[in-house]
């Protein structure tokens, strides 16, 4: 069952300014942007590159796709590997809201002070 429109508009909404906070600068992103689409329940992040040998056509390259689960009320976290497959997003495979999207691999938890 796909999102209702309420919900597509606030999934729209928080997804933009999560991809806006992470596009590259502007002066580059005729090379490398960062781009999503919404479909049934899902949403997907991709990367937009021109293609090699021919830069007026533009190529994207999946990275990123949470699903919701509506029996469970959770997002399910997913990425795209090399063997262009997706895999679950081993950190945090399941997320309450893609207003909170999972930890970066390689990031702590910000250290805290002892007294």
């Amino acid at each position: 069952m796909a999102l209702n429109d309420i919900e597509r508009k606030r999934i729209e909404k928080a997804v933009a300014a999560f991809i806006e906070r992470r596009r590259p600068p502007p002066a580059i992103r005729s090379q490398l942007d960062l781009g999503y689409r919404i479909a049934g329940q899902s949403v997907e992040l991709f990367e937009i590159r021109p293609q090699w040998d021919r830069p007026e056509i533009k190529r994207e390259s999946a990275i990123a796709k949470a699903t919701f689960v509506r029996t469970k009320g959770v997002w399910r976290a997913f990425w795209m590997r090399a063997d262009l497959k997706w895999h679950g997003y081993d950190p945090a495979p399941e997320v309450g809201s893609v207003d909170s999207p999972p930890p970066r691999p390689g990031r702590s938890k910000p250290a805290t002070s002892r007294q």
